[in-house]
This record gives structure tokens, sequence and C-alpha cells, in this order.
């Protein structure tokens, strides 16, 4: 079936960067990282959920983290350099980024947020994230990512 480019897809191909498209059936509501590692056949080490959270100073940050990882809030504040952070509400998420939940991708929010990737990324090949919709997700090599978001790497989970 032929699927149709998101945002993110757009952006990589427009900056020429190589990337993988994986789809999987998301009938069965189960859209969770670590289902959707399975469903793809991937380790979840190399599969990665995108977070939104909200600074004290009311600004967004995005982190990118292993999908059985849990984003440690104090590395999340100390990295984005406030006092604290907290997850942006789920209601909030479509709004602030363009993307649904489950469906959140790093590449093509609706403004650029600061972005950081967990350094487990260093330890592998391919990293896979949301491609900005339920049912697809992009496979690319993490440099690509860093570099697409301007991310910094950072020890972000507990």
């Amino acid at each position: 079936m032929a699927q149709t480019k998101t945002n993110a897809m757009r952006i990589l191909d427009a900056k020429r960067f190589s990337y993988d498209m994986l789809t999987y059936d998301n009938k069965d509501g189960k859209i969770d990282g670590i289902s959707v590692a399975e469903k793809i056949g991937k380790d979840p080490k190399e599969v990665y959920k995108t977070l939104v959270v909200q600074g004290q100073s009311k600004n967004l940050y995005v982190f990118v983290i292993p999908v059985a990882a849990e984003l440690d809030l104090k590395k999340a504040a100390k990295a984005a350099g406030e006092k604290n952070v907290e997850m942006l509400p789920v209601k909030d998420i479509q709004k602030w980024t363009g993307y649904i939940r489950g469906g959140c991708s790093p590449i093509g929010m609706k403004k650029e947020y600061k972005t950081f990737i967990d350094e487990s990324c260093l330890e592998i090949d391919s990293i896979v994230v949301s491609a900005g919709k339920i049912g697809v997700q992009i496979v690319l090599r993490p440099e690509s990512l860093k570099e697409i978001t301007k991310a910094e790497i950072i020890d972000a989970v507990k």
C-alpha cells in the first residue's frame, strides 16, 4: 500500500538525508514504544520515543530517549538550563508540536524546539523514531537525527 510522505520525511528528503521507512499495524491500539519495536522487528534499544517537556520559563524542550527508558526530569531540567521541567500534558502536544501522542516525531514540529537525544544513541548504528504519524517510523543514523534536529547528546534517562 502506498504511503504518503510525512512532514518529517519531506524535511529529510529536502536536506538529502537518507532514511528508511517502516510501517506497522496499529489497529490493535498498541502504539507504545515496546509494542512498536516488537511489531517492526527491532531491538527496543534502537527504537526511541519523543517526549516534550515544559520548563518553569514556559519554554518547551524535546527529549528523544529509548522506548524502554524513563526520562530523568532532573537531568532534563539541568540540560535545558531550567530549575525544573514537567511533561507537557497530552492534550497540549498537538497544539505545540503539530503531532499527536504516539505519532510525535522529533523532526518537523511546528517550531524548532531545543532538542536532546540520549547518549545511548552513540552505541547504535541506526535509530528508529516516529515519522510523525501513528503506524509509520523512520530509521536513520543517530548523527543524521542529531544534525537535522540540531540536538545535543546528553545523559537523559534514569
